[in-house]
């Protein structure tokens, strides 16, 4: 259930205040940091809320999930993948998200350019890669991001904003703060490398997002703090 939205701005408040310590601490203008509202398992709702709030974009895990609740939402908001995606549903994902996240193969690039080219549009996109080498979380390899960062550039109608990753599950703070400097010193040395800026560094969630705000990171997806456990 989701709270009023009264709970959900005071809510929001506090993370953009923590937002704004975190750099700070780090030297940097807090309007470099955004703040991506995690609508997951919640109502449309909760897209109305952030778009309410005056956030820019929401994030969904599941395509077929943020189709249905777009058919329902009244907000003029954007929408990002951030969950895993797979490649027989590049068409949908191009057709319905403003930006897809979670791009972690070659294969997947050429389905979303096709896709994107039948659609006559440019689709944003970020590279996931997993970068702290857990296992149980998608992402390419570190070894293999500047094969796959060559191919993306390749690509007519992408465009290449940055990086995406997701932190392992740890009780060691210092393994989220690892994850995510590994990441912006990727992004560093290839934007160095191919001559492209890589603005974009979308790491961090509620748990970790602090850490990441200090590592480096643009935007931080934050769903339970916003807007509990559903």
């Amino acid at each position: 259930m989701l709270p009023s939205y009264h709970e959900f701005k005071n809510r929001a408040d506090a993370i953009r205040a923590q937002i704004a310590a975190a750099c700070v601490a780090a030297g940097r203008d807090h309007s470099t940091v955004e703040l991506l509202a995690v609508t997951k398992t919640h109502s449309a709702d909760a897209a109305d809320y952030a778009s309410r709030y005056g956030l820019r974009a929401v994030g969904e895990n599941r395509v077929q999930e943020a189709v249905d609740k777009q058919s329902q939402c009244t907000a003029r908001i954007q929408w990002e993948l951030i969950g895993h995606l797979q490649s027989n549903k590049a068409k949908l994902a191009a057709t319905h998200f403003d930006r897809v996240q979670s791009v972690d193969s070659e294969k997947l690039l050429n389905h979303l350019d096709t896709a994107a080219a039948a659609l006559g549009k440019v689709l944003p996109v970020l590279l996931q890669i997993n970068a702290g080498r857990d296992p149980a979380k998608f992402g390419a390899e570190l070894e293999d991001a500047p094969r796959l960062l060559e191919t993306a550039l390749g690509k007519k109608n992408l465009r290449i904003d940055g990086f995406m990753t997701i932190a392992p599950l740890s009780d060691d703070p210092a393994v989220a703060v690892r994850t995510f400097e590994t990441l912006r010193t990727l992004r560093d040395e290839l934007a160095a490398k191919f001559g492209v800026s890589l603005r974009e560094l979308s790491m961090g969630m509620s748990g970790d997002m602090e850490a990441a705000v200090r590592a480096g990171s643009t935007q931080v997806r934050v769903g339970t703090a916003l807007y509990g456990t559903r």
